[in-house]
């Protein structure tokens, strides 16, 4: 009986994409594991196909710790048409409605203020969010709309840039889950002008550096010059990638010796001199750090596995 053939390579470790205008999330990772030959492959936070920048996108092993990037902080920049108001509260959408714009710059500095620390958010029906298993911008494409909970965000910076005409230039660093098309709106509807996103750029997640950022049409060059040169692109894109821990790297470390990560491996919780009291920690195996996954400290005090790195043969 033969074995089932793999589909792709084992490539472990996380590519900051720039994403380009007009494409679904979706459409640039099945790109990018495609080029990369990978056989797993997953995003972290997806962007609109209006939107542009920083997409983390998980190869391999990485893909179990992409949760925590779904986690983190994100910062953007954002142009808003004022005047407009549209369904989906982005230029992709019908506008609905238009109104004069007649606030003053005190107005606006009050309006913006009121979005700063931790408020409660309404996502928009045009969302990837689900209700009774389907998501949000299904019912809207159907004229529908559903209930929707609110939801605690926190917008930890709102850097107000230019007020030009019928454009307002911000930049927001927030933390997760929130929607920027939504407080574009929410902030239109203060205003009395109503408002909607024209221009969307996602700056950063978490601590990556921007600098490390690709973009799809970058990696196609590559794997391109690689095939006239009869090399293997990997030698090329593998170096692209962030380490696979990289999701995770804030998280307190938790090195073990072979012997105990051993147990670890079973499934075992294992005692440890050196783990924090409480919480998620980062386990590494060794004098080398070697990184086998995330643990969680028990009641007992014990590190138990949670997420553990397959190991494969080299």
């Amino acid at each position: 009986m033969s074995r089932p053939r793999r589909r792709g390579r084992d490539i472990h470790g996380v590519l900051l994409l720039d994403k380009s205008q007009g494409m679904s999330s979706n459409d640039v990772l099945q790109k990018v594991k495609r080029l990369y030959n990978a056989n797993k492959a997953g995003h972290t936070g997806a962007l609109d196909p209006l939107a542009t920048g920083m997409l983390p996108i998980c190869l391999g092993e990485a893909t179990k710790f992409s949760q925590y990037l779904l986690d983190s902080d994100k910062r953007y920049r954002v142009i808003a048409r004022l005047g407009q108001r549209t369904d989906t509260s982005d230029a992709d959408g019908n506008v609905i409605e238009e109104r004069a714009i007649r606030f003053s710059e005190t107005d606006l500095a009050q309006a913006l203020e009121s979005f700063r620390g931790t408020t409660q958010q309404v996502p928009s029906m045009y969302s990837a969010l689900k209700y009774q298993g389907r998501k949000l911008y299904e019912y809207a494409r159907q004229g529908l709309t559903v209930p929707r909970e609110a939801r605690e965000i926190t917008v930890y910076e709102l850097v107000f840039i230019r007020w030009e005409g019928d454009e307002l230039e911000l930049e927001i660093h927030c933390s997760k889950g929130t929607y920027i098309r939504t407080i574009i709106d929410d902030l239109g509807e203060k205003l009395g002008c109503g408002a909607h996103v024209i221009y969307l750029r996602r700056l950063q997640v978490a601590t990556y550096p921007t600098a490390r950022m690709v973009t799809l049409e970058q990696l196609t060059t590559l794997v391109e010059q690689a095939q006239a040169e009869a090399r293997d692109p990997a030698l090329s894109l593998d170096p692209l990638l962030m380490p696979m821990e990289s999701p995770v790297i804030d998280f307190p470390e938790v090195n073990l010796t072979p012997v105990v990560a051993g147990y670890l491996k079973l499934g075992q919780a294992v005692q440890t001199a050196n783990a924090p009291r409480n919480g998620m920690v980062r386990i590494t195996e060794g004098d080398e750090r070697k990184f086998i996954g995330m643990g969680e400290i028990d009641d007992d005090g014990r590190v138990a596995p949670r997420r553990l790195v397959v190991e494969f043969p080299v």
